[in-house]
């Protein structure tokens, strides 16, 4: 931090103007709160063809950049039921989506791991989400892993990332979507 000394003479440096508003993308602005702004990352499933935006919370001290067209949830399975990792309701406006996920999961109960990178393309009518296939899949699972089934489904008109774990097994899993959209 800098410091402004003054000597005794009256005249001198005028200390620097301190910003009292920032204008964001989102819920602008983000005000000072006693010159203190508090500044954090983030993520959100908004569409913004740059991938980034800004939030001021709505006049707050607080702003927020955030990675956005994204959004990413955990699980814990323990059976072989087919659950949803993550859900993505598509627009009412028809579109087409381009989905990556990456999925991650770790059998606590025998310490093994897999990893899985998807690539989806679905089309929204507005009403129904519908799959485009092939899907693109790398799967990678260790040992008694390669019984987990990762996949993509819809349901109306929401894109679904589909985990089913192993019977009698403690699973956890964390999913990553990244999207772009076109209408």
């Amino acid at each position: 931090m800098s410091q402004i000394y003054k000597s005794g003479s009256s005249s001198g440096p005028v200390p620097p103007t301190v910003a009292t508003s920032y204008v964001t993308d989102v819920n602008s602005p983000a005000i000072p709160a006693l010159n203190v702004l508090d500044v954090f990352g983030g993520s959100s499933t908004s569409n913004v063809s740059s991938g980034i935006q800004t939030d001021g919370s709505s006049g707050s001290n607080v702003l927020t950049v955030q990675l956005t067209n994204r959004a990413t949830a955990t699980l814990t399975t323990s059976d072989d039921t087919q659950q949803a990792l993550l859900t993505f309701p598509l627009s009412a406006t028809p579109s087409t989506y381009l989905f990556e996920i990456k999925v991650v999961a770790f059998d606590v109960t025998d310490s093994l791991s897999a990893g899985y990178n998807i690539i989806q393309v679905a089309r929204g009518t507005g009403a129904i989400c519908l799959l485009i296939n092939p899907t693109e899949e790398v799967e990678i699972e260790e040992g008694a892993m390669s019984g987990a089934i990762v996949n993509c489904g819809a349901a109306g008109n929401t894109f679904e990332v589909l985990v089913e774990g192993l019977a009698g097994k403690t699973i956890h899993w964390l999913g990553l979507l990244n999207y772009i959209t076109v209408s």
